[in-house]
């Protein structure tokens, strides 16, 4: 489902230092924002203090947006440099993945079978590559169009479509696994994941 957009009023507000607007903007994109961060970092701490550092970063930031994309396009490209700037950090320093937290929002509450299908989805997401993760996320995750993918990740709409693809391909070869999940919901995952989306847009 795509993310909403703010009324541009309150971003040219926001732009102008109204601590109000800006209060607006930061509750209508922080779970989304961090739910993004979440799922490609896969440590909720981080996640959280990533979050809270794009949100300062766009801040710091507003007066240059110009209009010429949507808002939220604009919000997900300071997103992705900032996380591909810790990720980078993050190769020259030892690091330690909380594992189990990229997945305790989609298992809460949940029978107990289709938790496991679930848990399974999300650690094959979470095994895929980072530019495959990326655009799958975008699209499945924050509801992004695959020209507003491209737009945020700086890549041409065939890349988008091929990473997609294959991110969806790979998922659906980890989940069809006879040792990850019980066959009939396994099944039942990739068909989702195949059928995601049939817009090309």
């Amino acid at each position: 489902m795509p993310l909403p957009e703010i009324d541009n009023r309150i971003v040219r507000k926001a732009q102008r230092g109204d601590p109000d607007a800006f209060t607006v903007i930061v509750r209508a994109y922080q779970v989304p924002v961090f739910n993004y961060v979440l799922r490609t970092v896969g440590d909720r701490g981080l996640a959280e203090d990533l979050t809270q550092e794009i949100f300062l970063r766009v801040f710091q930031r507003l007066p240059s947006f110009s209009f010429r994309s949507k808002f939220t396009t604009w919000l997900f490209q300071v997103t992705r440099h900032r996380m591909l700037d810790e990720l980078r950090a993050r190769e020259r320093r030892p690091r330690c993945i909380e594992l189990d937290a990229v997945h305790t929002l989609s298992v809460v509450d949940a029978p107990a079978e289709q938790a496991e299908t679930i848990e399974a989805l999300w650690r094959a997401v979470d095994q895929l590559g980072l530019d495959l993760k990326m655009a799958l996320l975008l699209r499945d995750i924050a509801g992004f169009s695959y020209n507003e993918i491209a737009e945020i990740l700086e890549i041409t709409l065939a890349t988008v479509k091929w990473r997609i693809h294959r991110a969806r391909e790979e998922v659906h070869l980890m989940l069809t696994r006879p040792d990850v999940v019980p066959t009939r919901h396994a099944d039942a995952s990739a068909r989702r994941l195949r059928t995601a989306d049939g817009a090309t847009g």
